[in-house]
Order: C-alpha cells, then structure tokens, then sequence
C-alpha cells in the first residue's frame, strides 16, 4: 500500500515559492499558507490515487492544481458571501479566504494523465499510478 501524507500547514520552501508564484502575491506571510481549509478525502485505488475535496462555491477558474516532487497542491480562495450586503453578522461559520492544501504521495503518479473536475462544490483530482519499472526482469531480444 502506498504511504500518503497530508500536509496542512507546513511546506518545503520549493513548493512554498511555488505557491507564491501561483497565487501571484510575493508579500503575503509566508507563515500562514491558509486562511481557511477545505476538508479532503484521500482514496488509493487499483489505478491511483483520487484527492476529493469540499469547494462549495468556488469556481474552477479560480482555483490552480499542481503537481510536483509528488505533492499535490491545491490553491485558491473562496470569497466571503455577500447575500445580504446591508445586514450584520451574528454568526459566521463558514470560512474564507485563501487556502492551500498539499498532499505528499509516494509511488509513481502520471501527472500527465491526471484529471480534474468540479462538480456541486466537490472537486476530484485523479492521479493514474505508474506501473514500477525499477526491478522487474525485461527480456531484450537478440537479432
């Protein structure tokens, strides 16, 4: 079985710079990479992994998907709601703003091959598994 970490709030400074570059900011703090954080699933299959995460009212256009030194970064920012502009809050549960969550993988993934879909607030990440090369017998043929 594959051994799978999530990573929530600390990064490599690589990937950090990363994250920079994606969301065009080079002032924000570098110690909050969140402000908020969607939940996530993590589902090994036969053919790979399927990163499944909670983004009720994001847009696909707003949000960026890397994958890189086999971790997968999920960014973008959910606005506040603004259904009622004239009235005071009393209670506010639901968060906002900018996050980032990072899902470090072991194994050999096909970034190439991934696909990504948002459907009612969920999106799904499917990375397909390479078959491992390294150690396995491979006849060559003589001519």
């Amino acid at each position: 079985m594959t051994r799978i970490f999530v990573e929530r709030r600390e990064l490599p400074e690589d990937l950090q710079a990363l994250l920079d570059v994606i969301w065009n900011d080079g002032a924000r703090d570098a110690a909050i990479p969140a402000e908020c954080t969607p939940p996530l699933d993590v589902l090994e299959t036969e053919s790979g992994v399927e990163v499944v995460m909670d983004l009720p009212g994001i847009a696909a256009s707003t949000l960026q998907i890397v994958f890189s030194r086999n971790v997968l970064i999920v960014a973008g920012q959910k606005l506040p709601a603004r259904e009622h502009p004239d009235a005071a809050f009393h209670l506010a549960e639901r968060a906002f703003g900018r996050f980032a969550r990072a899902v470090r993988l072991e194994g050999a993934y096909d970034a190439g091959r991934a696909d990504a879909s948002l459907a009612a607030g969920e999106l799904r990440v499917l990375l397909p598994r390479i078959d491992e090369r390294r150690g396995r017998e491979i006849r060559i043929p003589v001519r």
